[in-house]
This record gives C-alpha cells, sequence and structure tokens, in this order.
C-alpha cells in the first residue's frame, strides 16, 4: 500500500480475499455511503471521490531509508476523505466510522508549458488506494484496499506490513495525520495524538 510507502506490493490486493464471514457485514452507519461494497465484500470504487475533501499532498516521499532521495521526477500522493469524516474530525480530532482516506498516486514531470524548475503533476493516476474506518467489518477497524483501475478490490490481508506501520507510527486513529497540515493542530488541540507518535517525535527531536 503506498499508505504504507511501498510496505505492500502492488496488486497485492488482487490476491488477498475478504473472508465470506466479513462480506455479511452490513455498511457501518453513518458511511454516508463513502464505501460501499459487493456480495464479495470488495470495495467498490469511489468514483466521486476528487470531490471530497482535499488533505494534503506529498512528493517522491517514502518510509523506507534506503530510498533514493526526492527528485523532480518522483511520484506525488494526493490524499482526499469523506467531507462527513473531515467536518467530524475537526470537532472532535478523531475519525468517526465511515471514514474512507483515498490516496491518489500520479506521475510527475518537470517539463511542460512554462515551466523552468520543480516538478507538476501530470497524466492519469498511477494507483488508487483506500483506507476505511468501519469497526464492525474489519478486525482493528480499519481496512486497507488497493485498486485495479476502477474495478471493485478485495481488502488487503492484515498480515501486509502496511497495519503494522500504521499501528506503530500514525498519529491518529492509526492515520498518518502528521502530514496533514491542517489536521494536525486540530489533533493537537484535541489531545489525540497517540502515545507511539508522540515517543518518535520525542526522540527525533533529541539531539
Amino acid at each position: 500500500m503506498r499508505f504504507g510507502r511501498y510496505l505492500v506490493p502492488a496488486g497485492a490486493a488482487a490476491v488477498l480475499v475478504l473472508s465470506v464471514a466479513l462480506a455479511k457485514v452490513p455498511d457501518a452507519p453513518g458511511a454516508g455511503n463513502a464505501a460501499q461494497y459487493n456480495d464479495k465484500g470488495e470495495m467498490l470504487f469511489p468514483a466521486d471521490y476528487r470531490s471530497w475533501t482535499f488533505l494534503t499532498s506529498g512528493h517522491a516521499m517514502s518510509y523506507n531509508a534506503t530510498a533514493n532521495a526526492a527528485s523532480p521526477e518522483g511520484p506525488f500522493d494526493n490524499v482526499f476523505v469523506n467531507p462527513q469524516a473531515h467536518a467530524a474530525f475537526v470537532k472532535a480530532g478523531h475519525w468517526p466510522e465511515g471514514t474512507v482516506l483515498v490516496l491518489e498516486i500520479r506521475g510527475s514531470t518537470s517539463k511542460g508549458s512554462i515551466n523552468k524548475s520543480g516538478a507538476f503533476q501530470s497524466g492519469e493516476p498511477l494507483a488508487i488506494e483506500a483506507h476505511v474506518h468501519d469497526s464492525k467489518r474489519f478486525k482493528g477497524g480499519w481496512g486497507f484496499f488497493g485498486f485495479d483501475g476502477k474495478k471493485p478490490a478485495a481488502m488487503i490481508g492484515y498480515d501486509a506490513s502496511c497495519y503494522a506501520c500504521h499501528q506503530a507510527n500514525a498519529a491518529v486513529d492509526t492515520t498518518f495525520v502528521q502530514f496533514y497540515p491542517t489536521l494536525l493542530p486540530v489533533a493537537t488541540t484535541h489531545a489525540t495524538l497517540s502515545a507511539n507518535y508522540l515517543a518518535n517525535e520525542k526522540a527525533v527531536a533529541k539531539p
């Protein structure tokens, strides 16, 4: 999953199948139709995500210490969340049931039109991924999905490293709010930052 910065190989969602038992669980109350599923338990592609609340854009980011430094040609990550969930987070500093975070990955280029430096996003999305909060459907409350085009996506299996990474490093509710500049102050004000995140930040701040 790209939410976990290359921690799960592309296409893993195609081979990790959601159990039949979970497929029978009804959608979470208050989900606002942000996440919908077929009778196989696969998540349907959220076609309207571009009209949701935009949270942040990252450029050539990686959580791997050995990764190459950011370059003008590195990909961009755009993160969107359904508006109902965003409003609830602003009010309380936590993500409500029914939250869907969508990560859109696009290529970048430094050459085009009048541009002389830096990089801009270009082309169709390279990948679309989702992080969904539904405590009745997912163990631990959250599930990851990786889409192949606009086809329904099976949930990424719980043994994938993205789950452990988010548990260990996420700022709020297993999500990387530390990279969302408009929401990190909200979580700070509401004192909802995770103990793991605060400990990691304290360790980084040491001289």
